[in-house]
């Protein structure tokens, strides 16, 4: 087995004007802008302010085109499959809500789905008379592949699931998820908002009919950015819910087309500075390399558990045979929301996950509110030490 990768984290810190300003492990939530994709962001604004907004994008016409050709160069697809879109729920619902949906089509999720998507599965059951059914967990608590097989007939209309949970560390099997929807003949629609910048995603080798991710946690982009994978074979049977003059052409007084490729999806109006902004952060990352970011990231999680172990009535609350850089925990005597505002006056960033972002297994894990602390390859294991020391005299009430 190699060696993993090394990455120049000073460097990397130092491209990175938060870290002298916080202690962040929020990056699952909104990760830090890196100078690179700061400076593109920001100048495209500042172009927009002096010589005008639809101006500013015909003369940056190539760096907003970049976006589409290094996405997919990091999902191994073709340009014309990838749709920008202003967040990862919204690219998500363009998706999901193309699907035609009729009575006794069923709707194949898993047991730590989040709570938009399921929302979703729920409107569209109500209004169609889909059936959505969870997949059972396995001994790990990510969806159990055995299962899922066991659940496949004729009316399997969709598989949907989310690789990496917003809670529990969890990185759902996306390729044997895949196997089974190819084996099936019924679409695969994979949410990778937590995974997309955090580890490698090939979907050809993960084998999903569309994905969906946002710019602004592990890929470090712009808030406000999203995109979604369309695999071409199924494009001509998806509608978007909507459309537009981008979207589709009106073509005579009763009549329009709608486009070929996956901008079907998208719409005229949009946030051309996360843009390019959401360009420049998917290069960096590929600069980076995905495996070394994976490798780095799990280490740092890893680092992160095992010291949190340590502290007297902490308890991690991570599941999951293959875990991510997401950790959540609990502390006896301590609400999550309370850990979070005394850390955020020590600068110290992390974020809650509430019961009700992922309903199904929060329940049959008997979970309440949990602190999530989310490590990204410019954390170190300094940082560990200090946030442990600090959550150590926050739980002893020092």
């Amino acid at each position: 087995m190699p060696a993993p990768m090394t990455l120049d984290v000073e460097k990397l810190r130092n491209d990175t004007p938060g870290c002298g300003e916080v202690l962040h492990f929020n990056n699952a939530g909104s990760s830090l802008m890196p100078e690179p994709v700061l400076r593109a962001t920001v100048g495209h604004l500042e172009l927009e302010a002096r010589i005008g907004g639809y101006e500013a994008a015909a003369r940056e016409q190539e760096a907003l085109e970049r976006v589409y050709g290094a996405t997919a160069r990091m999902l191994g697809c073709a340009a014309d499959e990838v749709a920008v879109i202003e967040n990862a729920t919204r690219a998500w619902d363009m998706a999901f809500y193309s699907i035609p949906f009729e009575a006794g089509d069923r709707i194949l999720s898993a047991q730590a789905e989040y709570a938009s998507n399921y929302i979703a599965y729920l409107q569209v059951a109500r209004k169609t008379g889909a059936v959505v059914e969870p997949v059972p967990s396995d001994e790990h608590g990510q969806i159990s592949i055995p299962a899922l097989r066991d659940m496949i007939d004729e009316r399997v209309k969709l598989i949907a699931i989310t690789h990496v949970p917003t809670n529990g560390g969890l990185v759902n099997p996306a390729k044997e998820v895949g196997e089974v929807a190819r084996e099936a003949d019924c679409l695969y629609l994979l949410d990778a908002c937590q995974s997309a910048g955090q580890m490698p995603l090939d979907v050809g080798e993960i084998g999903c009919d569309m994905l969906s991710a946002t710019g602004r946690k592990y890929l470090r982009g712009p808030r406000g950015t999203g995109f979604l994978y369309v695999r071409r074979e199924v494009l001509e049977h998806l509608e978007p819910p909507f459309l537009d003059l981008h979207a589709a052409e009106w073509t005579a007084s009763d009549r329009f087309e709608i486009r070929p490729d996956a901008r079907r999806f998208e719409n005229w109006e949009t946030n051309f500075a996360g843009k390019v902004g959401l360009g420049v952060a998917v290069d960096y990352a590929l600069d980076i390399g995905l495996e070394a970011i994976r490798d780095r990231v799990y280490a740092l999680a890893e680092s992160l558990r095992i010291s949190l172990t340590d502290i007297p009535g902490v308890a991690v609350r991570d599941i999951g045979k293959e875990r991510c850089g997401i950790v959540t925990f609990t502390a006896e005597g301590r609400s999550a929301g309370e850990i979070k505002d005394v850390l955020a006056a020590r600068a110290i960033n992390v974020s809650v996950a509430p019961p009700a972002s992922t309903l199904l297994d929060s329940e049959a894990r008997n979970l309440g509110e949990m602190v999530r602390a989310s490590v990204h390859y410019f954390n170190t294991d300094q940082e560990i030490e200090r946030f442990c020391a600090t959550l150590d005299e926050v739980v002893r009430g020092s």
